[in-house]
């Protein structure tokens, strides 16, 4: 059984400070993947003696930014998308395995009236064809904060979002689109129904607390490794950001 984390931590150095080494001991995976780590190279250490550390950060400070952490010696190591234009966030890290690719992703945020949502379409296309790419070569594992409610029971209040970043019509048939291309939504193919299971709240009007979230974070991967899906665990319970971590534990037999 391999073992996988993603977590937007919403700025690494600050997560530290709210326990962030403990809930990484405690959830002990083969694979930890960060998303908004707001981080540049040399600003943090953290003694994982267990891990390969990979990093990608954004060209402007103390934005975005990518990491992962693994047991597991990579064969290759990619970063961005390959599009010159879209790669100066730190987005997106592809490390590749004799079986699979696994990629992390930090979506770019539409913004507060879709100001960003011509970037985020174009960040959409060129994301898809790159995960299109790998998964011709091997099958996928992807994860992330997408950065998108793909469906009206991913967030706890879709009339008052609709049209709202990460709830407009132009993202969730990008997901959609992504998906039709070979990948599954890890979570919805084992829990298709299931209600009220968040990964990000707002930090305002005592959104967590009242469970007025929204499913944001992911773990896809290629149709074919659907079968090896054994659980998609959501931890939140964990604090420390305004995301939680999620997870994947994928049977490698």
């Amino acid at each position: 059984m391999l073992k996988f984390v993603s977590w937007n931590v919403n700025g690494l150095r600050a997560c530290v400070q709210k326990g962030f080494m403990e809930v990484f001991s405690k959830l002990d995976a083969d694979f930890f993947c960060l998303q908004e780590t707001k981080m540049q190279p040399g600003q943090l250490t953290l003694e994982l003696p267990d891990y390969q550390q990979y990093f990608s950060s954004a060209e402007k400070k103390g934005y975005s930014g990518t990491a992962i952490f693994t047991k597991h010696s990579p064969l290759s190591v990619q970063y961005g998308v390959g599009v010159p234009e879209l790669d100066t966030e730190g987005r997106v890290i592809v490390l590749e395995y004799a079986k699979f690719y696994l990629v992390t992703c930090y979506t770019p945020n539409a913004q507060e009236g879709l100001k960003r949502i011509e970037h985020r379409l174009a960040w959409e296309e060129a994301f898809r064809k790159k995960l299109m790419a790998l998964d011709a070569v091997k099958p996928v594992i992807v994860c992330g904060d997408l950065n998108v409610a793909p469906q009206e029971i991913d967030l706890k209040n879709p009339k008052t979002n609709r049209g709202n970043a990460g709830f407009s019509d132009e993202e969730r048939g990008a997901f959609t689109k992504l998906l039709s291309c070979g990948f599954t939504d890890t979570f919805r193919y084992l829990h298709p129904e299931a209600t009220g299971a968040y990964t990000w709240w707002s930090y305002r009007f005592r959104a967590r607390q009242n469970n007025a979230g929204w499913r944001i974070d992911y773990f896809l991967v290629s149709d074919r490794l659907r079968e090896q899906i054994r659980s998609t665990p959501i931890y939140n319970d964990v604090e420390g950001s305004d995301h939680c971590p999620v997870g994947l534990e994928l049977d490698n037999s």
